[in-house]
């Protein structure tokens, strides 16, 4: 026996479907909330540094590209948790 389904069965499970995906999507943008603070403490330590006498036997600049390392990877796991 076959079963017929209703428009507006399809298009309720449609819904169903979009609606989950948006709010799961919300979710996981939520879950970066530790991964963006760590970005802006990163940035803040980039800016004192920046701001810092620059003569410091090269160490204040080895510091300043390892933050901006960080940063980055920061923002490729920002990126990749988002999925």
């Amino acid at each position: 026996m076959r079963r017929k389904f209703s428009w507006f069965s399809v298009l309720a499970f449609v819904f169903a479907m979009f609606l989950g995906a948006v709010v799961g999507g919300v979710a996981v943008a939520q879950n970066q909330v530790h991964m963006r603070n760590a970005r802006a403490d990163l940035q803040a330590a980039w800016n004192q540094l920046n701001v810092a006498t620059a003569d410091k036997a090269g160490h204040r600049a080895q510091a300043m590209t390892l933050i901006n390392q960080a940063i980055n990877q920061v923002n490729l796991g920002i990126s990749s948790g988002a999925y």
